[in-house]
């Protein structure tokens, strides 16, 4: 019973923690300590970098997009690098370029091979003219004034990378469009704030940059780019800024799926790699980030399932029976959630289960013994 009890309140607790405590405690904190970054309207030279792989559907939209950003066209280079793409990305990108005429800002490299992102990345960085790098996926989208807003915080000595933020469209387009939506808004708030009191530590990979000098080269095997790359940069002795005027979009339809999720949990447990750098030398606050945000949700899954086979040894007290029926409750509400159209609030309690069930096949993948797409 003791041992069953310490359990289920060690595990509830973590859970609680990482979800509700952990952006109380940082709300809490930026009311009393903040570390503003300078900015300035400045325009370096930026070389915008999109990696592809089969993006035929969107290249087109996305080279026409780029080059409606309102950012002298003198100072903005555009690179598109397909991955050995065999839905023909890189034709489509060269085609729209040719009618746009535009073989002077956008370069379309066609790599033979498929190899994956970070040998994409690798490869193509340093050949690149600009001293910010930028890089955004395919099927995102930016706001006009994105990249101006973005490369502000760089009139900061002290910044080494600057991630945008990440907004979901059409979200009724879509079955977890709406929960999809929920979770980047509360993702943007829990970046706000940690930027806030120093840096944030993973950027979106819809929409981030880096000093070029500071690019940190990481081993192709690296699931998420956009975090272990701006992770490096603070390892450096950068602060990494977040500049929610920087938008960029998606449409709810191309984030949709349970591989997608997969992947990410993979990507989160594969960076634990990255806890020693924040322990030699110790960084107190990157540290309490690490932990609470990526460790966390790393381990909640396990603490959720801890939780409830531990409820099942204290049945025998009435108010573990109360607890026990309301996580029957909660994951009787993610069963139905996922066969029937329930509306969106009620369906949260599926796209929560979804999210953290996600682990349990992530990790022979982040071990290495599984194989995952290149993006979805």
């Amino acid at each position: 019973m003791r041992l069953a009890t310490a359990l289920f309140w060690l595990a509830a607790g973590c859970a609680v923690y990482v979800y509700a405590g952990y952006p109380a405690l940082l709300y809490a904190l930026t009311r009393v300590f903040r570390r503003p970054v300078r900015k300035a309207p400045i325009t370096p030279h930026v070389s915008l970098l999109v990696a592809a792989y089969n993006e035929a559907e969107v290249i087109a939209t996305k080279v026409r997009n780029t080059l409606a950003l309102d950012y002298p066209a003198d100072r903005l280079e555009v690179v598109i690098a397909s991955d050995g793409s065999t839905d023909g990305t890189a034709d489509v990108a060269a085609r729209v370029v040719h009618e746009l005429d535009a073989e002077d800002r956008v370069h379309v490299i066609d790599y033979p091979q498929n190899r994956g992102k970070l040998a994409v990345l690798n490869d193509t960085v340093p050949g690149l003219r600009g001293d910010i790098v930028a890089f955004s996926d395919a099927s995102s989208m930016l706001k006009p004034d994105a990249m101006r807003a973005l490369v502000a915080s760089f009139a900061d000595e002290r910044v080494g990378a600057v991630s945008g933020v990440y907004r979901v469209e059409r979200a009724e387009h879509a079955s977890l469009g709406g929960q999809e939506g929920f979770y980047w808004v509360y993702e943007t708030f829990l970046k706000t704030q940690e930027a806030a009191l120093g840096s944030i530590l993973g950027g979106h990979g819809s929409l981030y940059a880096i000093r070029k000098p500071l690019y940190p080269f990481p081993p192709p095997g690296t699931i998420n780019d956009d975090y272990v790359i701006p992770v490096r940069v603070v390892q450096q002795g950068f602060r990494v800024a977040y500049e929610p005027a920087a938008v960029a979009w998606e449409e709810a339809h191309e984030m949709g799926g349970f591989s997608r999720r997969v992947r990410i949990m993979a990507g989160n447990i594969q960076q634990l790699r990255e806890l020693p750098a924040f322990l030699d030398p110790v960084r107190p606050l990157e540290l309490f980030f690490f932990l609470s945000h990526k460790a966390g949700r790393i381990v909640v899954p396990f603490a959720l399932l801890i939780a409830f086979v531990a409820n099942l040894f204290l049945l025998d007290v009435p108010l573990y029976r109360v607890l026990f029926a309301l996580q029957l409750g909660f994951y009787g509400l993610a069963l139905a959630g996922a066969m029937l159209r329930l509306p969106r609030l009620l369906r949260l309690p599926y796209y929560f289960a979804m999210i953290n069930a996600a682990a349990f096949l992530a990790l022979p993948h982040a071990m290495g013994s599984g194989r995952l797409t290149w993006r979805k």
